[in-house]
């Protein structure tokens, strides 16, 4: 009887241990599977989905993404902007040397071609297999069709034409051109020299042309102020002509007009000497003198009657 008891209890045991070991396995392989069954997409990057390493979804936005797990899986393309930078060398037109060219192109991926240039490239291609060739072939290309001085003067223009080439070119495969830049240009010394008298020389003549245009700018300005004032002396003269023959012809109308105008043009005060006769009524001082003078002026007045007196005895 304890024998059976025990062989009961040790078979009844086993099921159990067991039916524990099988749920905590499963609910390991479904945590497993849930967990492998979503990735996180960062910002900044699209997802492409491979199934079995063949391309089935792309253009995944960022977040949590969906994938059927130990089947399928997502991979991470960088599609921000990315700068590519190279230094060479370039000629001119005019077979000058350009030395360290430096060179730099900003670009991204076109998320509706992703799938093309992983296909046909390689995302880690890119830069070897078309940035490389190209950026190198077009720039020297562009260069080679300018004069090292126009290079120097108007390197915008020179820039403009690799950034429209480059753009043609690449966008056509999967590349956004978002900017280029030629930031160091550098010439044999000799020609840098050279270049840079001519500037000096330019600089001094258009100095020149200003102070030329400035003298002549002055010599108008007198022959336009001498002009003024010649139109002012003949309208003045004109004036003075026309008051002159207005005048006269009042004149001729009433001879009386003038003193006419030496009432309306005096002033209110009295002429220093009035009169016509030997002895004039005189101001001096403010004090007036005359015929009925003060004793101070007896000797005088003495002297003028003395002169008529003997008149009239001759």
């Amino acid at each position: 009887m304890q024998k059976f008891t025990t062989e009961n209890k040790e078979g009844g045991m086993q099921p159990k241990w067991g039916a524990i070991t099988i749920a905590v396995l499963v609910i390991l392989a479904v945590v497993i599977v849930v967990f492998n069954s979503f990735t996180v997409v960062n910002e900044g990057y699209i997802g492409v989905k491979y199934q079995f390493g063949k391309i089935v979804g792309q253009n995944l936005s960022a977040g949590l993404n969906f994938h059927i797990p130990f089947i399928e899986e997502i991979q991470q393309i960088d599609i921000r902007e990315q700068v590519y930078a190279v230094q060479t060398d370039a000629y001119t037109s005019d077979t000058q040397t350009v030395n360290e060219l430096q060179l730099k192109l900003n670009y991204c991926y076109d998320g509706t071609k992703l799938t093309d240039i992983i296909r046909t490239i390689g995302v880690s291609n890119v830069e070897s297999k078309l940035l490389v060739p190209n950026v190198a072939k077009i720039s020297k290309d562009e260069i080679g069709k300018v004069k090292a001085e126009d290079l120097v003067q108007n390197r915008s223009t020179v820039q403009n034409a690799i950034y429209n080439s480059l753009k043609e070119t690449l966008e056509s495969q999967g590349i956004v051109v978002t900017a280029f830049a030629i930031e160091n240009i550098s010439f044999d010394d000799a020609f840098e020299q050279s270049i840079q008298a001519k500037v000096i020389a330019a600089q001094d003549a258009l100095k020149m042309q200003n102070k030329t245009a400035e003298k002549e700018e002055e010599a108008k300005q007198k022959v336009i102020a001498a002009q003024a004032e010649a139109d002012s002396q003949k309208i003045k003269a004109d004036a003075e002509a026309y008051a002159i023959e207005a005048v006269q012809k009042q004149l001729t109308q009433s001879p009386n007009y003038i003193e006419y105008m030496k009432i309306m043009n005096w002033d209110g005060v009295l002429p220093q000497a009035i009169g016509t006769e030997v002895n004039p009524f005189i101001a001096l001082d403010g004090v007036t003198s005359g015929n009925t003078g003060g004793s101070g002026n007896n000797t005088n007045n003495t002297g003028n009657t003395s002169t008529p007196a003997n008149n009239n005895g001759q």
